[in-house]
This record gives structure tokens, sequence and C-alpha cells, in this order.
């Protein structure tokens, strides 16, 4: 063996080594905070079903009376952008009592919209007013956190304590002294918005809760003599 060759091989030995033994005095822990804090919008998902003889009137019935709920939801303060048509259908239906070939007895027409409303507190008076004005489809509600980014930077800074805090134990435990960051990754996610099933009446109340943002960070630490 040469000795270019030899001093090559010695390297990469001491290199591995090296890694090894620094890979041995790493302490690794995860992090862990949630915030809480009431949704300030909410997005609903409302509509109106009509049945009538032919196709024709039970469509021009739907959309008299969708225009209707549209026009009572505008005036209640939202906006055009908020709204946005998420099913329109139009189906016969038959009589199902009946043995043989199925007797047509008429058609059903449905049209529903889903609506952003921004200020939460708005909601109600919004639901009894589609309501009111015809709505009678809803198929539920969801609260949201608009601006999740402040919030979830306040969590994530707290489960990096969290974690500084774990490693500090098992060090002293360990007859050790916490060195510098060597890794940090996150794991947690933010919360997708909250369903809540369908209210019918106008007159019953909306409880929209608090959501919890959680962060979830593994960070790894070099632990020094």
């Amino acid at each position: 063996m040469t000795l270019p060759r030899f001093l090559l091989i010695l390297v990469v030995a001491t290199f591995a080594i090296t890694t090894a033994q620094a890979a041995e005095r790493l302490v690794t822990v995860t992090g862990e905070a949630t915030v809480a804090v009431p949704p300030d919008s909410a997005v609903i998902r409302i509509g109106v079903s009509s049945l009538e003889k032919t196709a024709r009137e039970a469509g021009e019935a739907n959309a008299k009376q969708m225009t209707a709920v549209l026009t009572t939801v505008k005036a209640s303060g939202i906006a055009e952008r908020d709204i946005q048509t998420s099913r329109l259908s139009l189906q016969p239906q038959y009589d199902p009592n009946k043995g043989g070939t199925a007797r047509l007895t008429g058609f059903q027409a449905n049209n529903q919209v889903t609506i952003r409303i921004r200020d939460i507190d708005n909601l109600p008076t919004v639901l009894d007013r589609a309501i009111a004005a015809g709505a009678n489809e809803m198929s539920g509600i969801e609260f949201v956190v608009s601006d999740q980014s402040k919030l979830l930077d306040q969590a994530r800074d707290e489960a990096i304590a969290d974690a500084r805090r774990k490693a500090e134990l098992y060090a002293r435990a360990a007859g050790a002294k916490l060195g510098q960051v060597v890794s940090i990754s996150e794991e947690g996610t933010a919360p997708q918005p909250r369903p809540m099933q369908a209210v019918r009446a106008g007159a019953v109340p909306i409880a929209p809760g608090e959501q919890t943002l959680r962060a979830i960070v593994s960070v790894s630490y070099e632990l020094t003599p």
C-alpha cells in the first residue's frame, strides 16, 4: 500500500470515528406549545331546495327563492367576493312506492352557496335573515382563525423554550452541560377549520368556542463536559 493511500484511509477512519463520537454527545428532544384563540370568522354553506311538478317550474321557483336569499345576505354586509356557488342541480323525482315502472312525480332543484363571514359577530344575523328569506338547506359551519401566523410564531417560541428546558434537564441528569443547537425541525402543523353540524332555526344560538394552535419542534443539542 502506498503512503498517500494509507494516509487517505487514516483520515477517513479518523473522520468516521470523530463523527460517531459527536453523534453520541447529542441530546434530541421534542418541544411542544399550544395557543388557544377564539375564531374571528366563519364559513357557512346554505341553499334552497325546490320541488315542483316540472323541471321548468322547479328551476324558476328555485331561482326566485335563491335570488331573495342572496339579496338578503348581501344586504347583511357580505361582499360579492365572499359568496360562491358550491352546488347546483336539477333532478327528477320518482314515486318509490310503486312497483314496476317508476312514476315521475316531479323535479327537485338545489342551489347552494358558500359564504365567508369575516366578522363572526355578524353570523347569527346573516343566518336569521337568510332563513327568513327562504334558505331551507344548511350543510354546516366552519369556524376559522383568519391570521394564524403571528399566533403560531408565539407557539413556536414557546415550543423552543420547552425543548431547551427538557434538554437542560437531561443534560444535568447525565452530568453534562448543554452546548450549541445542532438542528431544529418542525413537526406540528396548523389546524384545519373546525366544522360544526348544521343548525336550522334562527333562534338557535351559535357557540364558536376556541381553536387550539399547536407547534411541535424537534431540537438536537450538543452535550459538553
